[in-house]
């Protein structure tokens, strides 16, 4: 059966390919293969009491190739280059020290509780629990402060000008 498709309709259907696929060999060979496999899986759809046998294979053809062209559109391509990507800056380490400074600073201005879970839950990297035990207070309590403590250290890195 698929012979006799491929001998009667495949080179009309390899030329409908070709225009689908823009002049692209490799893709027109793909369509009409897929296409023919279609056919193969629905014999129903070529009967000629159905209509035009060749009718249905350039419309199976064309539907292959605006999904092929759908998926192909839905994802980005993939570059090629032989240059390596700029590698990300590196931080100085005199950057950091002053950054370490201005965030100590910053942290010097907050009330004992607040500086404490935050020193528990950040620098030491406590979960909440943990901090609540080691400071011998609620969860609920270590949530609440950390809270606050978060947006008093905001505020007080907007007062040394460091954030707007």
């Amino acid at each position: 059966m698929l012979r006799v498709l491929h001998d009667e309709h495949g080179d009309a259907l390899f030329a409908h390919a070709l225009r689908l696929a823009g002049g692209d060999r490799q893709r027109a060979e793909d369509l009409c293969q897929e296409t023919l496999l279609r056919a193969w899986r629905h014999p129903e759809a070529l009967d000629p009491q159905r209509g035009s046998v060749r009718a249905w294979l350039f419309t199976t053809a064309r539907n292959l190739a605006i999904d092929a062209w759908r998926r192909r559109s839905a994802r980005p391509g993939e570059v090629i280059t032989d240059m390596l990507p700029e590698p990300p800056p590196t931080e100085d380490e005199a950057d950091r020290a002053v950054e370490a400074w201005t965030v100590a600073e910053a942290l010097s201005r907050l009330s004992l509780a607040h500086r404490e879970v935050l020193v528990e839950c950040f620098y030491q990297g406590r979960s909440v629990s943990e901090a609540a035990q080691r400071l011998g207070i609620p969860p609920g309590t270590v949530k609440s402060r950390t809270h606050y403590a978060l947006r008093a250290l905001r505020m007080a890195l907007e007062e040394m000008g460091v954030m707007r």
